[in-house]
């Protein structure tokens, strides 16, 4: 392992073992209620863009529900978009005119949600995009993404990149020194061109550790959501990130460098199909899905970052809030299967997922087995016990003649009757725990 990647383990610790927080995803484009990208799909102008900004007046923003829904449903930390590709802050920055302190709700929305979430005894996180729509010298005609990029009239337009670059360094810097204690750095994101040090990412990275020095950041100074960075190779960088931010899909074997050992990783995903609020969006993933997406993640060393989108308002919708009180829910009774665990280094059964802390198996049971389930991989003799997690109750190892033929796997019974079946507890997930001798 290289000091660097060391470095990186060291700096993670908490966030490896936290593994489950929430995003956030909110600003004046919950207004049209079409996602924050609604500028660059619908290749809105500045002016047009104005009547939302105009307007943007969440007289409901409570960041203190916020932080209690999220530490209720068993996370642990919250990342919130101070400023997205739109280019608005909701912070008081004095580098643009271009924010929440000068919309009718009058207010540094960032310091808000800070103290709140820190008052839960939750990680702060703060999202903060590279890319800036409204700013003058932001590259516009020809840019893959501008809303501007396919606009004639900004052909011929001379810009000041440097200039830019100039007020993108002074707001992060403002975000490092104006909040207090910040926990995660959550830049997005890099593409075409404009990675690395079109950035000037060294220099960010300095910023970062000359004033929050304990704060981790994601990889998104040099790729986008798909790629994994230099992190995975031997050549880290200075802003290669200390995690890998896989966007709405679960890497199948976790992610790992190139010597094969796991690097730190988070899942973003989405409750529905969009980001941020979108009133028309209501393809909801089951609370069963996610639930077991995050045990996913962490079967394979990784943590999940699970979305909300407030409305324009600062309400989180009831479908959201649901989603939330059933993962609070499962959680409740198996967060230990979860927290400072980890990959087994066991096969993957067929009826679910291990995960893992230290001389501890938890068995993620999905699936309801006919007659005895069995723990593959497990050696049977290395056993002291097995309890169902949610009620500390003794879980039988198995001596039914139906197994008589695979002696050399651990089968358990859920009841009295070796080879009857037995309906498991927890119909998305049923966690046994497994204790190994020589603990």
């Amino acid at each position: 392992m290289s000091k660097s990647l060391s470095n990186i383990i060291k700096r993670t610790e908490w966030f490896r073992h936290d593994r489950f927080g929430m995003f956030i995803h909110w600003g004046v484009y919950s207004i049209p209620g079409k996602g924050e990208w609604i500028r660059s799909h619908q290749e809105i102008s500045v002016e047009d863009y104005q009547e939302y900004v105009d307007t943007f007046n969440p007289t409901k923003y409570d960041p203190k529900q916020w932080a209690k829904m999220a530490k209720e449903a068993g996370m642990k930390y919250v990342v919130m978009t101070a400023k997205h590709h739109d280019g608005y802050c909701l912070f008081d920055s004095k580098y643009t005119d271009y924010k929440s302190t000068n919309s009718p709700i009058g207010k540094d929305l960032v310091k808000e949600f800070v103290e709140a979430v820190r008052a839960e005894g939750l990680q702060v996180g703060l999202y903060f995009s590279l890319i800036d729509w409204y700013h003058n010298d932001y590259p516009k005609y020809g840019d893959m993404i501008h809303p501007m990029r396919n606009n004639e009239a900004y052909k011929d337009e001379s810009i000041d990149f440097d200039n830019y670059l100039s007020d993108m360094h002074g707001q992060i810097e403002e975000l490092l020194t104006q909040y207090g204690l910040l926990d995660i750095l959550w830049f997005d994101y890099s593409y075409d061109d404009m990675t690395g040090e079109k950035w000037q990412a060294t220099k960010i990275m300095e910023m970062v550790r000359k004033h929050q020095p304990q704060a981790i950041t994601d990889n998104r100074l040099e790729t986008s959501g798909s790629g994994q960075g230099s992190i995975v190779t031997d050549s880290i960088t200075d802003y290669s990130g200390d995690f890998v931010s896989p966007e709405q899909l679960v890497p199948h074997e976790g992610i790992r460098n190139h010597a094969g050992k796991f690097v730190p990783w988070e899942l973003c995903v989405t409750m529905n199909n969009n980001w941020a609020y979108n009133p028309t969006d209501y393809l909801y993933k089951s609370p069963k899905t996610l639930i077991r997406k995050l045990v996913e993640c962490v079967s394979k060393n990784g943590n999940m970052l699970l979305n909300v989108g407030p409305d324009a308002l600062g309400v989180i919708n009831d479908e959201s809030q649901y989603i939330l009180r059933e993962f609070g829910q499962w959680m409740e009774d198996h967060k230990e299967s979860i927290y400072g665990c980890g990959y087994a280094d066991i096969p993957k059964p067929e009826w679910g997922y291990y995960t893992r802390n230290d001389h501890i198996i938890y068995a993620h049971v999905f699936e309801d087995p006919i007659g005895p389930l069995a723990l593959t991989g497990i050696d049977k003799d290395q056993v002291e016990s097995v309890r169902w997690l949610h009620d500390d109750s003794e879980v039988k190892i198995s001596n039914s003649w139906t197994t008589e033929s695979y002696q050399d796997v651990l089968f358990v019974q859920f009841g009295e009757v070796p080879h009857f079946t037995y309906p498991l507890p927890n119909k998305i997930d049923s966690v046994l725990k497994i204790t190994l001798k020589g603990s």
